[in-house]
């Protein structure tokens, strides 16, 4: 079996997947100009978000530390960060965080260009003088302990605890075992198995991290809960999951734990942050899809592996999502939209282990440039920098 892959290497050392320009607004209000300058450029991808000015606190702190983060990420070989000039935080202090990773950076400031135009304009050079240099670079075969994978799931059934995710968590193994590196997150539906999870902890201190953050978790959900006025609005499964045949949270969290596999859990990461090092990490974060797949992108995942029982055809910029359906029926209904049919094994067609052995080579052909449907059409709705409640 294959336990390389073709990458490209960067000058900190990581490996991307993919060779992007990301192009990336400091403030809500510079996201058009942002959006823009990446049209103009094929190649690029940008970056949309609703804050960085009126925030404070810990707020802006996990703002700041995010849009950072994601700069930072290897599948990007260069930045343009865009800023308007007056917001609180700084496009200047954005470009100085991303920095240290030693890639093609560049600052446009539309208050200092003069006017929208004139900074599409700028950035628009920029990006393409970017591109070409980035168009340059070839792949190189790299192990698989490059890898960094981001375990997410959305529009669950019975069939994901059953088989999309169990099968996913065989190719975490997979890659773990080989030096690599997974992140499960969506604290929300872990809620009951924290239990579970800190038993595979690597020492006392990770287990104890493992319970504080669900129990962190559970608090918030207790006080957001007693404030609302609709029963049905204090829900922890959606309708979908309810119809797709998921009787409770328990059971959704029982089945979402799953994708982690078996390994022990060598850590806690905080949103916004990176692994120390290699293994399976738990991701602090909210159950919110696009919030999962960005803080774990900024923890410097390459790529999201995806199941959905119900379907979905959401995609992240310039991070591939890998979509996996346990569901023959869903598959047959989204064909354009699921990359792996996991409901084989539902038919009788292939084992768990047989499944998760070709999700573990999928990751690999995608790392070395296999596009996955979300790509191809396009979808880059994910991305989501998440804000306190």
């Amino acid at each position: 079996m294959n336990d390389t892959f073709k990458g490209f290497l960067r000058n900190d050392g990581k490996v991307g997947v993919r060779n992007h320009i990301a192009i990336i607004p400091s403030v809500f209000c510079s996201a058009k100009v942002a959006e823009r300058i990446a049209y103009q450029v094929p190649g690029c991808v940008y970056f949309r978000h609703p804050v960085g000015c009126s925030q404070v606190g810990e707020d802006l702190e996990i703002t700041a530390k995010t849009l950072i983060s994601i700069g930072k990420n290897p599948n990007f070989a260069g930045v343009v960060v865009v800023g308007l000039g007056c917001e609180r935080f700084s496009p200047y202090e954005l470009a100085e965080g991303i920095a240290p990773a030693n890639k093609m950076l560049e600052t446009v400031v539309i208050q200092k260009e003069g006017d929208s135009l004139a900074a599409i304009q700028k950035g628009s050079r920029i990006a393409r003088e970017m591109q070409q240099i980035a168009s340059r670079q070839v792949r190189e075969e790299v192990p698989v302990s490059e890898l960094t994978i981001g375990l997410n799931c959305g529009g669950s059934d019975m069939t994901s605890g059953l088989i999309a995710n169990p099968a996913l968590g065989h190719a975490s193994d997979r890659l773990v075992k080989n030096g690599g590196t997974s992140l499960l997150s969506e604290i929300t539906e872990l809620l009951g198995t924290e239990e579970i999870l800190a038993r595979r902890a690597v020492n006392a201190e990770v287990s104890n991290d493992i319970l504080e953050t669900v129990r962190r978790t559970e608090e918030k959900l207790f006080r957001q809960t007693q404030q609302s006025s609709n029963i049905e609005r204090t829900h922890l499964i959606s309708k979908g999951n309810y119809d797709g045949g998921l009787s409770s949270v328990v059971e959704k969290s029982l089945g979402s734990m799953k994708k982690s596999g078996k390994a022990s859990f060598s850590g806690v990461v905080s949103y916004g942050e990176q692994p120390k090092s290699k293994g399976l990490y738990l991701l602090d974060s909210p159950g919110h899809d696009g919030e999962v797949s960005t803080g774990q992108v900024a923890a410097g995942a390459q790529m999201i592996l995806f199941p959905t029982g119900r379907g979905t055809p959401t995609g992240f910029p310039g991070v591939p999502v890998i979509k996996i359906t346990g569901n023959p029926n869903t598959y047959q209904r989204m064909q354009e939209n699921i990359d792996i049919n996991a409901g084989e094994v539902l038919l009788g067609n292939q084992t768990l282990e047989e499944m998760g052995e070709g999700i573990y080579q999928e990751i690999i052909e995608v790392a070395s440039g296999k596009q996955v449907k979300a790509e191809i059409l396009g979808h880059d709705e994910q991305f989501c920098v998440t804000r306190l409640p």
